[in-house]
């Protein structure tokens, strides 16, 4: 039975990890500040893993703070600010959670014993930002890093710290970089659960540049499996692209939020708004996830078959 640690359990893609390995019959340390991305009402799910033995265990901590780690098989690294938006107008948390906190978790591991079994794996998440735009084709795990602001800046930083640990220390990693995720339990900053919060509110969606930038979507559930294919293919010291396989632009995405929240024919135009631009704001992400594919993996989850359900989840059950 392996034993992981996974920092921001409480969070949305987190939480599809962390639930996925107490499912798989995993033992899960989880980790969570509880801050405002965090979901406290899963924790009655995953303690309900616990008939037998403590499958899961809650600490809460900042993993900028944490003075030590127990014994594991992987640490799986899910704690981040992710809003572009907010590293615009103050990048201090976002250094603080993405880089300081990063470091502190691979001198934790740094720090464990040498002898084999004894220092975990770290599974880091990072993002397709990470390599900026591309306006044809799809990138590599071999491609550059050019992050194009605060926030892609602050993870291209951790997997550069990542690697040179490695090389230095021998600590062993993995680094995942997947698109957009979507899914139930988004904290409402994102687009999907963003857009049903506006139209709840009678306000319009804002979109910058005219929502013509696109983005590649990928279901959280589909992430979270990736992962498993990645600690069962047993692979060590590799990054891996994870993609959904569906691009589109944010007005058509936002076009189909409405759609499915008024669930009669509306124009879209008059719930929206196109005026207004976002510094460093990219026209268009797109990975190529042939690496992980080949490991057998391949996504189960098609936007616009889920996107109804999803609407619909985030319109009854949310309360803004």
């Amino acid at each position: 039975m392996k034993l992981v640690i996974v920092t921001g359990c409480l969070g949305f893609i987190g939480s599809h990890v962390t639930r996925l390995c107490l499912k798989k019959g995993w033992r899960v340390y989880g980790i969570d500040d509880l801050t405002y991305a965090a979901n406290k009402e899963l924790l009655e799910e995953f303690y309900s893993f616990n008939k037998d033995d403590d499958n899961f265990v809650f600490k809460r901590a900042d993993i900028c703070d944490l003075k030590s780690i127990p014994d594991c098989d992987y640490v799986i690294n899910t704690a981040a600010e992710t809003h572009v938006g907010n590293s615009i107008i103050d990048s201090e948390d976002f250094i603080k959670s993405n880089i300081n906190g990063v470091k502190n978790i691979l001198d934790l591991i740094k720090n464990k014993p040498t002898n084999v079994g004894q220092r975990p794996v770290l599974f880091h998440f990072s993002t397709d930002e990470v390599y900026g735009d591309i306006i044809e084709g799809a990138h590599t795990e071999k491609d550059p890093l050019k992050p194009s602001n605060p926030y892609s800046a602050s993870k291209a930083s951790s997997d550069m710290l990542i690697e040179a640990w490695a090389r230095t220390y021998g600590i062993n990693y993995i680094i995942l970089r997947p698109t957009n995720n979507y899914g139930t339990h988004q904290n409402a900053e994102k687009l999907i659960p963003l857009s049903v919060k506006l139209l709840q509110r009678g306000k319009k969606i804002r979109l910058h540049d005219r929502g013509e930038p696109y983005r590649n979507w990928l279901h959280a559930e589909d992430t979270a499996q990736g992962v498993m294919t990645i600690i069962e293919s047993g692979a060590i010291n590799e990054i891996f692209n994870i993609a959904g396989g569906f691009e589109q632009k944010n007005k058509e995405t936002v076009k189909k939020i409405i759609e499915c929240y008024f669930s009669h024919d509306v124009d879209w135009n008059d719930y929206i708004d196109l005026e207004h631009t976002r510094p460093g704001q990219d026209v268009r992400y797109s990975l190529d996830d042939t690496k992980l594919r080949n490991l057998g993996w391949e996504p189960k989850k098609n936007f616009d078959e889920e996107i109804s359900a999803i609407v619909w989840h985030y319109k009854n059950n949310f309360k803004w």
